[in-house]
């Protein structure tokens, strides 16, 4: 593997680099933040908020409980003490298989309380998805709704440290089955201490965030979740999506920081009740997961003037923050920069080609330590002390990275490569279009044709497709343009990472020619 363009999160003048050093591996680590040392374990970070701030609100579920600080801990705490009552020893694995919620706040910190570790799953699996997670996690329990634990205190387990196992997040499986990306207390204090630095959060007076996406995702429970939870700040939950609930939230509870993916946006900008939300406390609106539309990023300058705009970029085997692309970048960059390196990351490329592109390769302390019982799948990602992420990108001269496809997305169509990336990202600068995924069918003259999936823009009638493609064919060469469509009547499918699941795409739509 031949590594070219690295670029090092130190070498950037856009985030705070302060308390950090480099070891002996080579990977860059925070010793310090700006309120001093950082916690060994996320139990150790819980318990100092819970003793300078006990009466705070640490956790509002919407139509739901509100608990404090106090009253958070006190729950896991029982929790834990159920969960040892019950035979639960230290280092098995407890699947977390609850809504998003404050119970499911409750369920997470209490497994780590009592020295096991948390393996969150969509509680909306079907039931072979959530016995293929438990079987290859091993796990002895599964917490359900309705049915925690709640013991008497007894003895506590030792408090965990940095290197001990916190949690195996599973991934969306879109290269086959599931994986568990086994994710110590070290991995997760890194991100926190990231989405404190790059988010703002320690300049924030009050913080209180909406989180909008499920907690069983990276992006709800690492970046939103723990953060809040270690500097003292407040989560609600929305358990289930639905704009109009959304937007009464953000005036209701006074949000000041959002983070989602770009079709929430779209849904909330399109909403009727925009224009009446007060959204004069959100200070912070990060995205990530799919392509951002310029007009939403402008629709979202003017209904949230207040907001300091921000576009993230993850993995579950970087525990979320990998890249960020602040606010004085947003409105200049080209489509498909996601963003520069976060402190403590390293970016490279793997095999670049002449064209600047090759697999983007992460290392870092927030990296997780490799796949649950799966060497080979191990060795084969997180090979030479670098993750292959299996995104294709570009890194510019500033640092910048530009994501340009995953490469198994990548669509040979006639000899010619076709970045199903970059066609999403005309279809989505198109304000007819809500939704589009682009696959590729499989063709016996061509190999493979161009396939669009489409939602589009609801109303008394559907938007027609001819214009679409007309835009789309003033933006790509001929050959990008798809020959096929099929139209949604609603959302796209979506795997349990909360990212479109093309497989389930490919397997259902119904094509037929595109517009010429």
């Amino acid at each position: 593997m031949r590594r070219g363009s690295e670029r090092r999160g130190s070498d950037l003048r856009a985030f705070d680099r302060s308390g950090i050093h480099r070891g002996p591996d080579g990977v860059a680590r925070y010793s310090v933040s700006r309120h001093g040392e950082r916690p060994e374990s996320l139990i150790h970070a819980l318990r100092a908020t819970v003793d300078r701030e006990p009466g705070t609100e640490a956790i509002v579920e919407v139509d739901g409980p509100r608990w404090t600080y106090r009253q958070l801990w006190d729950r896991a705490a029982a929790v834990a003490a159920g969960l040892r009552d019950d035979g639960v020893r230290a280092g098995e694995r407890v699947l977390v298989a609850l809504p998003s919620g404050a119970d499911w706040c409750a369920a997470f910190y209490g497994v780590l309380l009592a020295g096991a570790v948390a393996v969150p799953v969509n509680p909306r699996s079907t039931g072979p998805e959530i016995a293929h997670v438990r079987d290859d996690a091993g796990a002895v329990r599964v917490l359900e709704a309705g049915r925690l634990p709640a013991g008497r205190s007894g003895p506590d387990e030792p408090a965990p440290g940095a290197n001990d196992v916190a949690a195996i997040f599973y991934t969306s499986g879109t290269t086959g089955r599931p994986k568990g990306a086994v994710t110590t207390h070290a991995n997760f204090l890194a991100n926190t201490e990231t989405a404190r630095r790059v988010l703002g959060i320690d300049q924030a007076p009050v913080w209180r965030s909406l989180v909008s996406v499920p907690l069983h995702h990276v992006t709800g429970c690492n970046s939103q979740l723990l953060p809040a939870c270690e500097v003292g700040g407040t989560t609600v939950v929305l358990p289930r999506f639905d704009v109009a609930r959304f937007l009464r939230t953000v005036e209701d509870e006074r949000i000041t920081a959002l983070m989602s993916v770009p079709s929430v946006y779209q849904l909330a900008l399109a909403a009727r009740a925009i224009d009446r939300t007060d959204t004069s406390a959100v200070r912070s609106i990060t995205y990530g997961g799919a392509p951002m539309p310029p007009d939403v990023v402008t629709g979202l300058r003017t209904a949230f003037p207040k907001a300091r705009l921000g576009s993230g970029y993850g993995l579950t085997e970087t525990a979320s923050f990998t890249a960020y692309l602040p606010h004085e970048q947003v409105l200049t960059a080209a489509a498909d920069v996601v963003g520069f390196p976060v402190p403590v990351v390293d970016l490279a490329l793997s095999d670049p080609a002449p064209d600047g592109v090759g697999e983007l390769l992460v290392r870092g302390p927030n990296v997780v330590r490799g796949y649950w019982n799966n060497p080979d799948a191990t060795a084969r990602t997180f090979g030479d002390g670098w993750l292959r992420t299996g995104d294709l990108a570009r890194i510019d001269e500033d640092g910048a990275v530009h994501l340009v496809d995953r490469a198994k997305d990548m669509i040979v169509r006639g000899g010619e490569n076709v970045y199903s990336a970059e066609v999403e990202r005309v279809f989505s600068g198109h304000p007819d279009v809500v939704e589009v995924a682009v696959v590729a069918v499989p063709d016996r003259l061509a190999g493979e044709r161009v396939a669009a999936a489409v939602v589009l823009r609801p109303g008394d009638e559907a938007p027609p497709l001819r214009p679409i493609w007309r835009f789309v064919r003033e933006h790509l060469a001929r050959y990008k343009v798809p020959d096929l469509v099929a139209v949604w009547r609603g959302p796209l499918p979506r795997n349990p990472g909360g990212k479109v699941d093309k497989a389930a795409v490919r397997a259902t739509a119904g094509w037929r020619v595109a517009p010429r």
